[in-house]
């Protein structure tokens, strides 16, 4: 084949390629990559809040002013995903914070137990879990399986250990004053719900 002709059938080619590549893709490829997957991510929020069954989180009285090491620190609600204010929210009663994660072996044995210890005490203590990571789907799947249905919040940067603290291991449970104040960390996973109740009569001076 002539030279010529080869290089006119090479720019042919090239040519084809290029408008190939450039062509317009229909509605559905880009709804695809784009639009699908974020809808999805926000139903599936949705749905494993709501297969999860948690309690809400508590809510401040009206001009409630948080005090303590928690002063000022807001996270996210595992219930609903919305902002709690958490000194303000836990004012005025005494409090137990459990600290966990979903890939905490104790933590998850615990778990049931801090909820039966809540069951017993009723409404002389708060208690919240604290979420210390930032993977808010794999939380709520746990705590689905453990039927623990107690309020929680996501803490993805681990501020509540910072506040208080807590060395970085898990699990760690915070108990609070109704005042703010820490009245002890405990650095240790419970054994059994005796041991929690015995710890917080101790420390809190609540009884359950």
């Amino acid at each position: 084949m002539p030279v010529a002709a080869r290089l006119a059938l090479a720019g042919l080619i090239t040519v084809v390629a290029l408008a190939v590549a450039l062509w317009p893709r229909d509605n559905d490829d880009t709804a695809t990559s784009g639009d699908h997957p974020a809808n999805s991510l926000a139903s599936s929020s949705v749905e494993a809040r709501t297969a999860a069954g948690l309690a809400n989180c508590p809510t401040p009285a009206a001009d409630t002013v948080g005090r303590g090491p928690l002063a000022g620190l807001a996270l996210t609600c595992l219930s609903d995903g919305k902002p709690v204010d958490l000194a303000a929210a836990l004012a005025g009663k005494p409090a137990l914070l459990n600290l966990w994660a979903y890939w905490c072996g104790p933590c998850a044995k615990e778990l049931p137990d801090v909820q039966e210890y809540a069951r017993r005490a009723g409404n002389a203590i708060t208690v919240l879990t604290v979420h210390s990571d930032p993977d808010e789907a794999r939380a709520l799947a746990l705590l689905t399986d453990l039927k623990v249905t107690l309020p929680g919040v996501l803490d993805p940067r681990t501020k509540v250990r910072t506040a208080v603290g807590a060395p970085a291991v898990l699990p760690v449970s915070v108990l609070l004053r109704a005042d703010g104040s820490v009245a002890e960390v405990v650095v240790r996973a419970f054994n059994g719900v005796d041991d929690i109740a015995d710890t917080v009569a101790n420390n809190l001076g609540v009884a359950a």
